[in-house]
């Protein structure tokens, strides 16, 4: 149990699901059992992992840090999903 009550600790403790599937992705790339792709938006390099479901942590978009605040700010309708080689 975190016993800080710094923002970050008070949103672990808030949002497990979105926690615990956040630490299986740090997991999963780190371990070679998930690949970063590009922003599927743009095609930038620098991305982060979006979770559509948190009970799927490791399906997960790839969106460059631009795309994926505009998507939870303004929502997927923006994003056409591009056709993927190795999808």
């Amino acid at each position: 149990m975190l016993k800080t009550h710094t923002r970050q600790a008070n949103w672990r403790r808030a949002n497990p699901a979105k926690y615990n599937a956040h630490l299986a992705v740090q997991r999963a790339v780190k371990c070679g059992d998930l690949e970063k792709l590009t922003c599927e938006v743009c095609g930038v390099e620098a991305v982060d992992a979006h979770h559509d479901r948190y009970d799927q942590p490791l399906k997960v978009r790839w969106l460059c840090r631009l795309h994926h605040t505009r998507l939870h700010h303004r929502g997927e309708d923006l994003f056409p999903l591009r056709p993927r080689e190795n999808a």
